[in-house]
């Protein structure tokens, strides 16, 4: 599904990017929902703290998080007017498919405890608005259940710290159907649990009266979420970081099982190269020579990112090392998350040499209040943003940006 629009049909709401016959209506709770950041405010007030601490969580002082954002600032737009531009596209092609828009969804841990059944919500959003959809490995629902549903979506694996381990994980990936497989490179230890404690998370949680109180004080997610689930399907599990399944999400007892990747090297990659006979994609790159030795091991595409700030505290914006890697690899997509909160920001990143960003909390943050609607009101308010703003820039289509022509750098 194609999307080209003149702009007579962008509707003023901004709501959805899929044909008014096939989109839901809108709660009054949703339509006043009206950016990204939006949903940011509503999932605060929706979940209780812990859960909400997880999805926003960003390591120690905030350092990356905060350096995402201001690497966009480093640009500004160069206008190009009396262009006609009443008929624009924001469609993009990656790897052979024509997506309705140049941005698709992140992997998103425990999107099954903030949203019901939220990896499937997820994936049925991206379907029907056309975008890419990445499973996150460390999900409570079977990626089985998500292949059925969305055929289409890319699956995100946290590789195991033994081959027997690796093995038996790729090989149920590509069983499940998935086309897609992409590696998360940038986790070779666990990031600080400082910012976890403050907000009474961990992995999995325990028990206690704080957390029973946090429940018993959202109670829209506690009966909409968290006991529908139980009722319905039984105690979540980590059911996708091994072959086998893994740590309930709630004990009193049980520890989670954090694979030791410290040892994990290019050898590893090589190996998973053999096993997938289908696309790779790294994620988590930040330096030009790692990008051109994924390429030279096999990688379809890359995707230059810090983890959205939940790593290292004082990594380097990916914004600002982008243009770098494109250079590097000019053969294969290299494309970029951490950050993007508007329209502006992907068409910053594409005119960087991206083909394509990825949005992660701020589409779990509508997927808790909203569920399918509100990613698809949350997908639809990003594409009219980028829509609105390629008319603003004079463009029609994503293919005519160009640093040179409508980047002016401040550095």
């Amino acid at each position: 599904m194609t999307t080209a629009v003149a702009s007579s049909e962008l509707p003023s709401s901004a709501s959805h990017p899929v044909p008014p016959q096939l989109a839901p209506a809108l709660a009054p709770r949703l339509r006043a929902l009206r950016c990204l950041d939006d949903f940011e405010q509503a999932a605060r007030r929706h979940l209780p703290r812990p859960v909400f601490g997880y999805m926003a969580m960003a390591v120690e002082n905030r350092a990356t998080y905060r350096g995402n954002r201001a690497s966009f600032d480093d640009f500004g737009f160069v206008t190009r007017v009396l262009n006609d531009v009443s008929r624009r596209t924001t469609a993009t092609t990656l790897f052979g498919h024509e997506y309705g828009a140049p941005f698709g969804i992140a992997p998103l841990g425990l999107s099954a405890l903030s949203a019901y059944r939220g990896d499937l919500v997820l994936a049925r959003a991206a379907a029907r608005a056309n975008v890419p959809m990445i499973m996150s490995g460390s999900s409570l629902i079977r990626l089985e259940e998500v292949a059925r549903e969305q055929p289409g979506a890319w699956f995100q694996a946290y590789l195991p710290g033994d081959v027997a381990n690796i093995t038996a994980l790729v090989e149920r990936v590509g069983k499940a159907g998935f086309q897609t497989l992409v590696l998360t490179v940038d986790t070779p230890v666990t990031p600080n649990p400082e910012n976890f404690a403050r907000d009474g998370f961990s992995s999995p949680l325990r028990p206690s009266l704080r957390l029973a109180w946090e429940g018993l004080s959202h109670p829209r997610w506690l009966f909409g979420t968290f006991l529908k689930t139980i009722a319905r399907h039984g105690m979540p599990h980590f059911e996708n970081n091994y072959a086998r399944r893994g740590a309930p999400i709630l004990s009193k007892s049980v520890t989670r099982d954090f694979a030791d990747r410290g040892h994990l090297n290019w050898e590893h990659f090589a190996l998973v190269r053999t096993l997938w006979p289908g696309r790779i994609v790294v994620k988590g790159i930040l330096h030009r020579d790692d990008a051109r030795r994924a390429r030279e091991l096999g990688a379809d595409g890359l995707i230059v990112s810090n983890h959205g700030g939940r790593q290292l505290d004082g990594a380097v914006a990916p914004l600002r090392v982008l243009p770098g890697i494109v250079a590097a690899c000019p053969d294969i997509p290299v494309m970029m998350d951490s950050g993007i909160r508007r329209g502006t920001d992907v068409l910053k990143a594409l005119a960087l040499g991206a083909k394509c960003v990825f949005v992660g909390r701020p589409f779990g943050y509508a997927a808790a209040v909203g569920g399918e609607p509100g990613v698809l009101h949350a997908i639809g308010l990003l594409q009219q943003e980028v829509s609105r703003n390629m008319a603003m820039l004079g463009i029609t289509s994503l293919d005519q940006l160009d640093a040179q022509t409508h980047l002016y750098s401040y550095r």
